[in-house]
């Protein structure tokens, strides 16, 4: 009598070294799709967003890990056209920041008027008002500009009457070594900065932000919720 083999043959199972190169492959898939995510919400170009990666596990990301990208491409800017560009997206992408943020406040604003009007507003965390006091509520801002000798004339009074003020520069290219040249030319005093009583501020869409009429300097003050130029 012959035997028939009933034996079912084993389906081929893929190699660890298969399931490992189809397990990169799928990741390197996903890193690609978040990573074009990421680059368009910054207003980024691929290119532009592998460069930040690239400056990011350097020197640069180890002295300021939670750089934000349009920060970290314009402060390692290969030309002047080339910071230009990420200083104009970054005050685009600041204004519309502000934008939302102001625009949730005066809603939660409304809000609190309409269910408790008889107990003092609270400011949100994360909703402030677009000139943050870095010291306290009622603060001065002023806001100059490079080649104006009306701001530094301003600035000096103000450091005169020791009123403390913070002030942000506009057109700064987010350079930390512009302001404080303009500072320096405009005699402000480094005592004065050290214990912030003057504080010196990239303005990043600052002052288009508040709407305000007017040619710069610009002394600012917050009132009953309203920035107002003084």
């Amino acid at each position: 009598m012959m035997l028939f083999d009933t034996a079912v043959a084993a389906p081929l199972l893929p190699s660890a070294s298969s399931r490992t190169a189809a397990s990169q492959q799928r990741d390197s898939v996903e890193i690609a799709t978040t990573d074009e995510e990421l680059a368009r919400n910054w207003g980024l170009k691929a290119e532009e967003w592998g460069r930040y990666r690239e400056l990011m596990q350097g020197p640069l990301g180890i002295y300021s890990p939670n750089l934000d990208p349009l920060t970290a491409l314009g402060i390692e800017a290969r030309s002047d056209d080339e910071r230009r560009h990420f200083a104009e997206l970054q005050v685009q992408a600041e204004a519309h920041r502000v934008e939302k943020t102001l625009a949730y406040q005066r809603a939660y604003d409304e809000a609190w008027q309409r269910l408790d009007p008889g107990v003092q507003r609270v400011l949100l965390p994360g909703a402030l008002t677009p000139v943050a006091s870095n010291t306290g509520s009622g603060r001065l801002a002023i806001f100059v500009k490079s080649d104006c000798i009306a701001c530094v004339q301003r600035v000096q009074h103000l450091q005169a009457s020791g009123i403390p003020f913070d002030l942000y520069m506009v057109g700064s290219r987010q350079d930390d070594a512009r302001i404080r040249q303009w500072a320096t030319q405009a005699g402000i005093d480094p005592a004065m900065v050290r214990l912030r009583t003057i504080t010196l501020n990239h303005d990043s869409g600052r002052w288009l932000s508040l709407g305000l009429a007017g040619e710069l300097p610009a002394v600012v003050r917050e009132e009953n919720g309203q920035w107002q130029r003084q």
